[in-house]
């Protein structure tokens, strides 16, 4: 082989190799971009979600609302009014089944016996019962209205029997305790007005921290329950919670309340 032969025999050879290395470093950089854009979306989907890497789409299960599952998982969250999500209660089964709890929408469409129509639990479709969640109060309390449900974590005693009426309940207010209280306290060993004020004060910051763990407690229920998916929230008109009638709190829920000895509070 003559000396040019063997020169152009070289070159084509170091440009076949320079082509193999550029179409291996093309395939690497789409593999690369390929695993940047999967690990981008699992990211966002955690951020969005706040519990699912995948968007919350489940294993491919055939159902009636499967494909309502996937426009929704296309579509990302979505946002209803207390009207709207009224409509998936499992009566239309075009539509999936969703409940509310403090305001986050779950899709239960995966349990229709428990949701559905004729379900035990059939009026929390549509719903956002997040106080009958707390209080087991189902026949008038799905509603989102916590006002005054830590009330049932306060403990009661005799003298909380007696005042309950308004004639003096240990908050202070003056009502029911009469000014030999500090001395009642250092003869008779009862508490003074101002320590019963304190112990109240006490009770009460821990009946509200009771009631956020009762609420989370059922939030992590369906967060983390492989059935059942976020979907997305509830929206609210701007000061809805003040136009609806505050309500008392229900008889079970008294009944719940502790004593102070450890027994629960009796029924009236």
């Amino acid at each position: 082989m003559s000396p040019s032969a063997r020169t152009r025999h070289s070159s084509t050879a170091k440009r076949k190799l320079a082509h193999e290395d550029e179409a291996r470093v093309s395939a690497l950089d789409v593999l690369r971009l390929l695993g940047g854009g999967i690990l981008l979306s699992c990211l966002l989907s955690y951020f969005v979600t706040e519990t699912s890497l995948v968007w919350n789409l489940r294993p491919l299960t055939w159902s009636a609302s499967r494909w309502h599952d996937l426009r929704a998982w296309m579509h990302g969250p979505i946002s209803l009014t207390p009207a709207e999500l009224s409509l998936y209660n499992g009566t239309d089964v075009s539509l999936p089944i969703y409940l509310a709890i403090n305001g986050t929408i779950y899709d239960v469409s995966a349990s229709p016996s428990v949701y559905g129509p004729g379900g035990g639990y059939h009026f929390f479709a549509g719903n956002d019962g997040t106080r009958a969640f707390v209080t087991g109060c189902f026949s008038e309390d799905v509603t989102p209205d916590l006002r005054g449900v830590e009330e049932m974590f306060l403990p009661v005693d005799d003298d909380d029997d007696k005042d309950g009426d308004g004639k003096g309940d240990g908050d202070g207010d003056g009502k029911g305790d009469g000014d030999g209280d500090d001395k009642k306290s250092e003869e008779g060993g009862r508490l003074s007005k101002a320590e019963r004020k304190i112990r109240r004060e006490q009770e009460k910051r821990l009946a509200r921290k009771k009631l956020h763990e009762a609420v989370a407690h059922w939030e992590a229920f369906f967060a983390k329950n492989g059935k059942y998916h976020r979907v997305g929230t509830v929206r609210y008109d701007e000061g809805w919670l003040e136009r609806l009638p505050r309500q008392e709190l229900c008889a079970a829920a008294k009944r719940q309340r502790p004593r102070r000895g450890g027994s629960k509070a009796k029924g009236r």
